[in-house]
């Protein structure tokens, strides 16, 4: 199973990334929910800021391009396999700074891939 970090999670169930986490739980992946505020998506802990984590196989994002930017070298820092822009988060820069480092880069919604067997 991949390890998956959730950068914008939020304990609010309406929003796509609580229904990412959620699933992602559900198919057997190790979730690592990073979000803003503090809460839970089903038993699982946001954390909050830029945890330090190991194997981290993707990075799944639900922040919108004008909020990347602090996140650059975090994210790049924590050595992905990819890097999934869900709808809405589409940032040609980012995109450009991960394939320099040799990450790959899918434009295309988790939940989806999740659904179809593709993730």
């Amino acid at each position: 199973m991949k390890k998956t970090l959730v950068l914008g999670a939020t304990p609010n169930a309406e929003r796509y990334s609580y229904l990412a986490t959620m699933r992602l739980a559900q198919h057997g992946h190790e979730v690592v929910p990073v979000g803003i505020r503090k809460g839970e998506i089903e038993g699982i802990k946001i954390v909050e800021g830029k945890p330090e984590e190991e194997g981290v196989d993707t990075v799944t994002l639900y922040l919108g391009p004008d909020r990347q930017p602090e996140y650059y070298d975090y994210i790049l820092s924590l050595k992905p396999k990819r890097i999934i822009f869900n709808p809405g988060t589409e940032n040609p820069e980012l995109v450009q700074l991960a394939k320099e480092q040799g990450i790959e880069t899918v434009e295309g919604c988790t939940l989806v891939m999740l659904s179809i067997g593709a993730y």
